[in-house]
């Protein structure tokens, strides 16, 4: 059988979750399968870290936007490689796809009323909202990360319960305890980092609840004489500036540290530097950084609300993101009890051993053969 799948944005340099997820499950069907045969369609970008080998071919195809790539170029490509089957990885597929198709919905959060973030963010989901109701209802199966986007998408899409496919995402192997200390302090001098730190990861997406996690933080400043120092990944100075500004914390600027985007390659180093990791995110549909964080021995704290819950077990500290004192008083004790924070590093590490993308490839390739 000769399978393809999109990966449209694999190759560009700031990868987030839908591109780690689709560049890890094509990397572990490349070591699990050798009967079959593969073909990646791709958008030529800067970060090569995909190559053709034996059982796969990478296939580079041009397009000025999203949509266009989708909707026109890559049903013309998908013709031209003549595959039998294909996986569309990224929540959208062709409106008139060439052959039968799985695809993967990762979340739905665009069907409701969740908005904001940027312009480009904005016309996502609209597109979204449009694309999503009618491609899933030519697929042949639809999978997603979670049972609770599973029973998201049930409630609010026509998709018949045997043709959903829950299969969850997982870790890199890269994402390990690290006793280097050379090489934890190269990335520490790379990126300007405390010695100690509290790590978020924050966007622009309004999801990532980052004006809470500063309203939190400035109480914990208050509160200790000594406190340990905030790094935020991915946001800019001046959108800190602009929300400290708003809730009148200014004075804590001196505390933030602001790396902007890390690499993903660099990210265990990152983790396994932090005194703890904060993800107490608003609406997640899996959540690939919670495990990530337990993987490096990073205690996590996250939210009590959507998949979070199911993805952390008992191995994170559970807050409401809506909560600034319950958050306040999580980021006080794993700073300030080492014993809880230990408790919670043990758990993570444990916890994280029962998610691989070698599972999640082998669940894929069961259905795949189906077709």
């Amino acid at each position: 059988m000769k399978i393809g799948i999109e990966a449209q944005r694999i190759f560009r340099k700031k990868k987030h979750g839908m591109d780690i997820y689709a560049l890890e499950l094509i990397k572990a069907l490349q070591k699990l399968d050798h009967t079959n045969e593969y073909v990646v369609f791709v958008k030529p970008d800067s970060d090569v870290c995909l190559h053709s080998s034996e059982n796969m071919k990478v296939v580079k195809v041009k397009g000025a936007t999203y949509v266009d790539w989708e909707q026109i170029w890559l049903p013309k490509a998908i013709k031209a490689a003549g595959v039998d089957v294909m996986h569309y990885t990224s929540n959208t597929a062709p409106l008139n796809s060439p052959v039968p198709y799985v695809v993967t919905l990762h979340d739905i959060i665009y069907m409701h009323s969740f908005s904001g973030g940027t312009i480009y963010q904005t016309a996502g989901h609209f597109y979204r909202k449009f694309i999503v109701p009618k491609i899933t209802k030519k697929a042949s199966y639809v999978f997603t990360v979670s049972d609770f986007e599973k029973i998201q998408i049930s409630k609010t899409l026509d998709i018949s319960d045997s043709k959903l496919k829950v299969i969850p995402n997982a870790y890199s192997s890269t994402f390990r305890e690290i006793a280097n200390t050379d090489t934890l302090n190269l990335i520490k001098e790379k990126y300007s980092l405390p010695d100690d730190f509290i790590l978020f990861l924050g966007n622009e997406a309004p999801k990532k609840n980052l004006v809470n996690v500063l309203k939190s933080y400035s109480k914990y400043v208050d509160e200790n004489p000594d406190p340990t120092q905030l790094v935020i990944l991915e946001s800019s100075h001046e959108q800190i500036l602009n929300h400290l500004a708003k809730i009148k914390r200014l004075d804590i600027l001196d505390k933030i540290s602001l790396p902007g985007y890390i690499m993903h390659c660099d990210l265990p180093k990152i983790y396994n530097l932090a005194t703890l990791f904060l993800y107490p995110s608003l609406r997640e549909s899996f959540g690939i950084p919670i495990i990530e964080a337990m993987a490096c021995g990073t205690p996590v704290i996250t939210s009590t609300t959507t998949a979070m819950p199911e993805v952390a077990g008992n191995a994170a500290y559970l807050v409401d993101p809506q909560n600034v004192d319950e958050l306040t008083k999580a980021i006080n004790e794993l700073t300030n009890n080492i014993d809880l924070n230990t408790a919670i590093k043990e758990k993570g590490l444990k916890r994280a051993e029962d998610f691989s993308w070698k599972n999640t490839a082998f669940q894929t390739q069961n259905i795949y053969l189906t077709k």
